[in-house]
């Protein structure tokens, strides 16, 4: 059977979350603070990890490392309601195996989980350590900012600095890999 650990300060969504992945045959703990997520770990022995970044008193990227040290071949998921590049960034590279935002859908949710560790896996060759094109990178913060404002197009472009108009336009244009906008 598979172990799970949530670690996770909002009580309800620990729950939740906690139900919807027994239902798919994990055995799962929760733990709501950062001390003692290290010792349910060290107890518990999961083989997987849900993380939450904004832990009451401690940031969760904080917690990767030692987790890492004492279970090197736990599947470890960061969660978060913060999502930004810099972060996902941080957390793959302190340890983590997967980055997904909150809300997150059960499907993506079993998704993330069931990839065994697949960052630490990879082959270094077959990291792609190429920028990203200019163009994404503005897409996908225009994008961050819209959904903290909930959709809401005025207030973004006040968020952003820009015209109303300009930053409808651009939100009509569709990013595609390196070869920046597709229209």
């Amino acid at each position: 059977m598979k172990r799970l650990l949530i670690v996770e300060d909002d009580l309800s969504l620990a729950n939740i979350l906690g139900r919807r992945l027994t239902r798919h045959g994990f055995e799962c703990r929760l733990t709501h603070d950062a001390s003692a997520a290290l010792l349910v770990a060290r107890e518990f022995c999961p083989s997987h990890i849900l993380l939450d970044m904004k832990l009451t008193q401690v940031n969760g990227l904080s917690l990767i490392v030692p987790l890492r040290n004492l279970l090197p071949k736990v599947t470890m998921v960061l969660l978060t309601g913060y999502a930004s590049i810099a972060t996902a960034v941080e957390a793959i590279r302190l340890g983590a195996d997967n980055y997904l935002a909150k809300p997150v859908d059960t499907q993506t949710l079993l998704a993330a989980l069931e990839m065994e560790g697949y960052f630490h896996t990879r082959q270094q060759d077959d990291i792609d350590d190429s920028p990203l094109n200019p163009k994404r990178l503005e897409w996908e913060h225009i994008q961050q900012v819209l959904n903290a404002n909930q959709g809401n197009v005025s207030a973004t472009a006040r968020q952003l600095g820009m015209h109303r108009r300009t930053l409808q336009r651009k939100l009509l244009k569709k990013p595609v890999g390196e070869s920046g906008y597709l229209k």
